[in-house]
């Protein structure tokens, strides 16, 4: 058996489908699958701890190849009972009195965070999930997130203006194996028989055409008193009539 596929996966990516089609394509290649927080995974890439990852956006592109896969709507999860939820979208100014958290591994790049700042960064988003469930402030972050830490006393809603996260497929730029050739063909899409993916099919030899066969025997042509051999004004077929015609005698 061949030597296992090592992927890392980040919270919130759901590798599933990618997985399913892998195990199709290459059964014979283990794949190994290992979910990772989001700071962890490229220091395992360039560790030699993976082969591949599902990470978040950005990674060090000089030693780090990726391809961007999809980009996230970012929303802000709120209890159940919270005013924002009478409204379809929230803007930044909604939160400008609520207490926002901000926990340590938060994979938004801000600029400014909206609403006013904790007194404390919680240690991981599960934690402020907790805080929000006990009504002591706010969270931003990626909808699959908002999905992962999902409880019935929350909901969330869309925030306008705020910074998106993107996920892609990442890998080290030194160890673009053929593994990581048929990985990159799954995530786009590609078919396995595709021109662009490395494992073709080989093309089937088509067979030669059969040359046509001449025709053994040839028309037959028809007679000149059949009907290609009749007269043009209507006569009847037959034989021709005689060209010369004798005058009447006169009666003696």
């Amino acid at each position: 058996m061949s030597p296992s596929f090592r992927l890392v996966y980040v919270p919130g990516v759901m590798p599933d489908k990618w997985v399913r089609i892998w195990n199709e394509r290459l059964p014979d290649v283990p794949l190994t699958l290992t979910q990772v927080p989001a700071e962890s995974a490229q220091g395992l890439l360039l560790g030699g701890d993976a082969d591949a990852g599902l990470v978040r956006l950005p990674v060090d592109r000089t030693v780090l190849s990726a391809i961007p896969l999809y980009t996230e709507q970012t929303v802000v999860v709120v209890p159940k009972d919270h005013l924002v939820t009478a409204v379809d979208t929230v803007s930044p100014e909604d939160l400008a009195d609520e207490i926002v958290l901000h926990p340590l591994d938060d994979v938004l790049t801000w600029e400014g965070l909206p609403g006013r700042p904790a007194l404390e960064r919680p240690a991981t988003t599960a934690d402020a999930i907790e805080l929000v469930a006990a009504g002591i402030g706010v969270l931003v972050v990626p909808l699959s997130l908002a999905r992962l830490h999902h409880r019935k006393d929350l909901t969330h809603r869309p925030l306008e203006r705020a910074p998106e996260s993107s996920v892609a497929l990442s890998w080290p730029e030194a160890a673009t194996t053929d593994r990581v050739e048929d990985l990159i063909g799954i995530v786009r899409g590609r078919t396995v028989n595709s021109t662009r993916g490395r494992r073709q099919q080989p093309a089937q030899e088509k067979k030669p055409a059969q040359e046509k066969k001449p025709e053994r025997t040839a028309r037959r042509q028809q007679p000149a008193g059949g009907s290609a051999g009749r007269g043009r004004r209507g006569g009847t077929g037959g034989a021709t009539r005689n060209p010369r015609r004798g005058r009447p005698r006169r009666g003696s």
